[in-house]
């Protein structure tokens, strides 16, 4: 059966790989499997049932969870087959963001997963015209249940309605409109068809390995990134295509109860959370204190001075991985393949630390514009520090000024009711624009070295590539956030979020008092003057003209619920700088 559209996935999936355990999902703290068979009638329940409230294709569906769950991708089944165009929502947004998405998408219905994501809709509803109703996956007394429509479609003398619809949908058709927030200005929908997700799965698949040992019936995913992200979405569908089972992790808190539960093969993962990973590795063996720490620094200095990825040798190496690493790797559940890697940066160092540890990360890279995945490392063709070589359907020019520009099968469809965007999202010939610098170097590697948004000149100007820096100063124990800055200035100065509950152990076992509230320890001449190391180091490794001169501490922590991170994790730059701007003028002696 060939795979054009997206619902074609699921029923490929039972003609090839039937199971018990398609999607499992963790309900009062027991797993519930669903099998393909029921997914499938499920999925067609809620067609029928969306058809009788009147749904036709083309209309607009929101759908938002706070953890990804089986009643997510069963919705996002019944809709693309009958051509309603999902339109996935960040839990963690603001109500303000939700209402300019609703009225731009002229949202119809909308289905949320809890009580919060609810209260957080009904705040806005009365602004948004085209809303006619929302439903919920948990049970809320006084609100509409997503079993409402089940229900509606019960009866399945109508299956013939959803099949005609099904037959008629083009894999050139509109799947789903994702809004990305952007480090920058309004929300964008990126229209994606079902052919450039499905061109991007097929392509991606050969990337992917598997184990010639492990039936399909035994592979488990732990699925744990938002599912409305297109990094997580395309592998969804690609773990469905290969019958592997996708278990979704009850939140990022409970992920390390959730790894030894379901003990998963494959897992994707972003850069933040492979660091704070190691930093509990890294905790657990500096704390645990007289020979169980000797043993652990020893066999961290022996992978720390590979700078190829190899298999332990000699008897060392052999007693190292026995005594440490084999730990790492219970920790993670014992059976990773690979964790895939995307999103933004991984340290070099990192990546290069858990491979040597026997946990391999394949880094990939991609936008919500090209479906996502534009390359990405396999096992037979890998090379740390680059993002590994672009897939085999699609053609990556590199502009004259180092921009990464891609064409090919999976690049979106345009932004939605904004034609001037789309069109300036093109080169004349037709290549779209990352926004990306980076280079493709003699074995066909890419490797980006900077966003083109976020580099900036100097008053001398001389160019500064920030992420490459603070990737770099992120290794550090101090240090949980940074941000260059020196857009306009004569040198670049950093704004950093140390971790805070790394400088409180810091203090006492130095018997320092540095206070408890993160604005206290923000304060401490010991503590600035102990980060203000840290960043010499980095410097002895940068050009004299991308050397942080001088840094200030912010008193509180960045996240996403207060508008500092963008919900993949990445910086919103021009919110930091005003947050801090006092911070900002105080390193640059500006008065107001």
């Amino acid at each position: 059966m060939t795979i054009k559209r997206l619902f074609d996935i699921p029923h490929y999936a039972l003609e090839k790989f039937p199971k018990t355990d398609m999607f499992v999902t963790k309900y009062q703290g027991e797993w519930k499997k669903t099998s393909t068979l029921e997914f499938i009638n499920q999925g067609n329940k809620i067609s029928r049932g969306l058809l009788k409230l009147g749904i036709k294709p083309g209309d607009k569906i929101a759908l938002i969870t706070t953890n990804s769950r089986t009643e997510w991708a069963v919705m996002d089944f019944g809709l693309s087959q009958i051509g309603v165009v999902s339109v996935p929502v960040y839990p963690s947004i603001s109500a303000e963001d939700y209402e300019f998405i609703f009225n731009d998408a002229e949202i119809q219905y909308c289905f949320v997963s809890d009580k919060e994501l609810l209260n957080k809709v009904m705040k806005v509803k009365h602004n948004i015209p085209s809303l006619q109703g929302i439903f919920t996956f948990d049970t809320i007394s006084g609100a509409a249940n997503w079993k409402e429509i089940m229900d509606l479609g019960e009866d399945d003398s109508t299956q013939i309605e959803v099949e005609d619809l099904s037959n008629a949908i083009n894999s050139e058709d509109l799947a789903t409109i994702i809004y990305t927030s952007g480090t920058t200005g309004k929300p964008k929908g990126v229209m994606l068809t079902h052919h450039n997700i499905v061109s991007n799965v097929l392509g991606s698949l050969p990337r992917i390995p598997k184990k010639k040992s492990l039936d399909y019936k035994d592979t488990r995913v732990l699925s744990f990134l938002p599912i409305c992200h297109i990094f997580e979405r395309m592998l969804f569908y690609l773990f469905q295509y290969n019958g592997f089972s996708v278990y979704f992790a009850e939140s990022i808190e409970k992920m390390g109860e959730n790894v030894k539960e379901v003990k998963p093969h494959y897992m994707s993962v972003v850069p933040r959370l492979v660091e704070k990973v190691y930093d509990k590795i890294y905790n657990t063996g500096s704390s645990a204190g007289g020979l169980k720490s000797k043993i652990f620094f020893w066999a961290l200095n022996l992978i720390s001075k590979k700078k190829e990825i190899s298999k332990p040798s000699g008897l060392q190496g052999i007693i190292a991985d026995k005594l440490v690493f084999s730990k790492w790797r219970e920790g993670l559940g014992g059976e990773i393949i690979t964790l895939v890697s995307g999103s933004a940066a991984l340290s070099t160092r990192l990546n290069l630390m858990f491979q040597n540890a026997g946990i391999p990360i394949l880094e990939g890279y991609g936008l919500t514009e090209t479906s996502p995945v534009i390359s990405v490392n396999s096992f037979d063709k890998m090379k740390i520090g680059t993002v590994g070589r672009p897939l085999d359907n699609l053609q990556v020019k590199i502009q004259e000024d180092g921009e990464i520009t891609v064409k090919g099968p999976s690049i979106f469809k345009g932004y939605f009711k904004a034609e001037d965007l789309t069109k300036e999202a093109f080169t004349e010939d037709g290549f779209f624009k990352t926004g990306d610098i980076g280079h493709i170097d003699s074995e066909g590697f890419l490797q980006i070295t900077d966003r083109k948004k976020e580099m900036f000149k100097t008053s001398g100007g001389k160019y500064i590539a920030p992420q490459t820096i603070e990737n770099q100063a992120k290794a550090s124990k101090f240090i949980e956030q940074i941000m260059v800055v020196g857009d306009g200035e004569k040198m670049p100065c950093a704004l950093v979020q140390p971790d805070f509950e790394f400088a409180k152990n810091w203090a006492m076992r130095n018997n320092l008092n540095i206070g408890s509230t993160p604005a206290e320890i923000a304060k401490s001449p010991e503590l600035k003057e102990r980060i203000e190391k840290e960043i010499e180091g980095i410097n002895e490794h940068l050009g004299n003209w991308e050397r942080i001169k001088k840094i200030e501490l912010t008193p509180e922590i960045w996240a996403i619920d207060t508008g500092l991170l963008t919900p993949t994790l990445k910086l919103k730059r021009k919110a930091i700088k005003e947050k801090f701007i006092d911070l900002y003028n105080k390193m640059y002696e500006h008065h107001e």
